[in-house]
């Protein structure tokens, strides 16, 4: 029998092991960057010994950068590619992205995580799903998508679309290309404002829904993006008929912590760190107008 001594002490190196991963970055290694846009770079990253980062779709990690600050940022690759590096596409935006871009092969950071809630993708198999992402907000649908495409077989019908401002500013262009060269993927793109170059669809993301047919009850629609764009895609996935508990959106706001602690990513009552960033919309209907 275990005395409750040593239960008690086991329990207490369980909490601080667990307080440890939280508050405590380990030290990662960029191995690449790779720019993107004229604003993006995606930066692959290993732990130490070969540790596995274990995320899930849609998860986040905290990222530092010593001297200079700690920022939420949205992990990029599938954990279906690699479990000894993950991929964080990275939007120049302030002092620690910044920072960043300006590191190289080589250059050491923290980091902390996962964190959060990611997409549910047994619920999704055996169904049609529809990614609708639009700009940034590939960047951690990308990981959700290349999982699904890793295990094909367990999904019916995959269809992607695809909207950003200009086509000098569409992410992950060569992976784009080679899903609209799979026969078992439906692909369609748009941009706000086109150039001499671009010859496909020119017009809001939402422009793109007029162009698909689903069946409502076997399809799950997803989402990420910038806020202005969520309650119009939400109003075409209703329009085609998905239910409300078969919707789910990334909600990346302002998070900061990453464990509830500091209030910056709260939507009323619900903590997007901690509760999400992933939610099927059936939990944060009413919410649209904090989002």
């Amino acid at each position: 029998m275990i005395s409750n001594s040593f239960q008690n002490q086991a329990v207490m190196e369980s909490v601080t092991a667990v307080e440890d991963t939280l508050f405590m970055p380990v030290l990662g290694r960029i191995i690449d960057v790779k720019p993107m846009t004229a604003l993006e770079r995606l930066f692959t990253i290993e732990l130490p010994d070969g540790m596995s980062l274990g995320h899930r779709p849609g998860q986040f990690v905290e990222v530092s950068v010593f001297g200079i600050g700690e920022a939420p940022i949205s992990i990029s690759s599938s954990p279906s590619r690699s479990d000894r590096t993950f991929e964080l596409c990275v939007r120049n935006v302030g002092d620690v992205t910044g920072a960043l871009h300006r590191m190289k092969a080589g250059d050491q950071i923290g980091i902390r995580g996962p964190f959060g809630r990611g997409f549910p993708i047994e619920k999704f198999r055996g169904k049609d799903v529809l990614f609708a992402p639009g700009g940034l907000g590939l960047a951690p649908l990308r990981s959700l998508i290349n999982q699904v495409l890793d295990e094909r077989a367990l999904f019916d019908r995959v269809i992607i679309l695809y909207g950003a401002k200009s086509p000098s500013e569409m992410l992950f262009k060569d992976e784009l290309a080679e899903w609209d060269a799979r026969t078992d993927v439906e692909l369609m793109l748009t941009v706000d404002q086109g150039d001499d170059t671009w010859k496909g669809n020119v017009g809001v993301i939402t422009t793109l829904f007029k162009h698909i047919s689903i069946n409502p009850r076997n399809t799950v629609g997803v989402t990420c993006g910038p806020p202005v764009m969520y309650r119009f895609v939400l109003m075409e996935f209703f329009g085609k008929g998905i239910s409300e508990g078969n919707i789910y959106l990334s909600l990346e706001r302002r998070m900061k912590c990453g464990i509830g602690k500091c209030g910056h990513c709260q939507i009323n009552n619900v903590y997007a760190c901690q509760s999400g960033p992933v939610f099927p919309y059936s939990e944060i209907k009413g919410l649209e107008e904090a989002l």
